[in-house]
């Protein structure tokens, strides 16, 4: 394959910004433990998803405009961060759960939320959009044909959408769950509160030259 060197530089870097923790590992091991193994999948997917814009914008160059746009960069990073600032703070509202394992599932969201909690989270990432540009413009050759280019895009939307199905399948585990049964809403106020913290990040790292910015 000629381009197998290429794919495989791709997998590699995509491999360690998926296994990094952000919001998206957040919100699929809150909807797993706190909701229930198709909810934690259903988010999964939904990320999944969010990946294929990210892939679409980038192939056809959009991302390089939102790159050089200053105030349409810090637009999507305000959305962001206020989407993951009210998702937490729905989370800190959590209330204690009787002892029973099951009871967990009593928490519920439609398929649809679930799912669009795991793309909102992910197609809202300006970093994500910075990675994916990077990787479109940097590690992807410009000579690479856009069918070739369209194949990796389809690798990690369905790699990223598999390990976070994995990680919900495994936080979703009845011993799991059951180890966080009694302290559940506390586990959910974390976090939540951790959402609550990535998301005033992303809002403030511009005043305080925390995060990435378009150059």
């Amino acid at each position: 394959m000629p381009y197998l060197n290429e794919f495989l530089l791709v997998a590699a870097a995509h491999l360690l910004a998926v296994m990094s923790p952000g919001p998206d590992f957040a919100v699929v091991i809150r909807n797993s433990v706190g909701i229930g193994r198709k909810a934690g999948i259903l988010t999964a997917l939904g990320v999944g998803c969010g990946i294929s814009l990210h892939v679409a914008y980038s192939l056809l160059g959009i991302g390089l405009v939102i790159s050089q746009s200053v105030w349409l960069f810090n637009l999507m990073k305000m959305l962001a961060a206020g989407y993951l600032v009210y998702i937490g703070i729905r989370a800190l509202g959590a209330q204690r759960m009787s002892g029973d394992p099951t009871a967990l599932t009593s928490a519920t969201v439609s398929n649809g939320r679930a799912f669009a909690n795991g793309f909102i989270t992910n197609g809202l990432n300006p970093k994500a959009t910075l990675f994916f540009l990077s990787l479109f413009t940097v590690v992807i050759s410009p000579d690479t044909p856009v069918a070739i280019q369209a194949g990796y895009g389809v690798y990690l939307a369905i790699a990223t959408a598999a390990w976070f199905c994995m990680v919900a399948v495994l936080f979703s585990q009845t011993r799991v769950r059951r180890a966080f049964v009694r302290m559940g809403h506390w586990f959910d106020r974390v976090m939540g509160a951790m959402l609550v913290g990535l998301g005033l990040h992303l809002a403030l790292g511009e005043w305080l030259g925390l995060s990435a910015r378009p150059q």
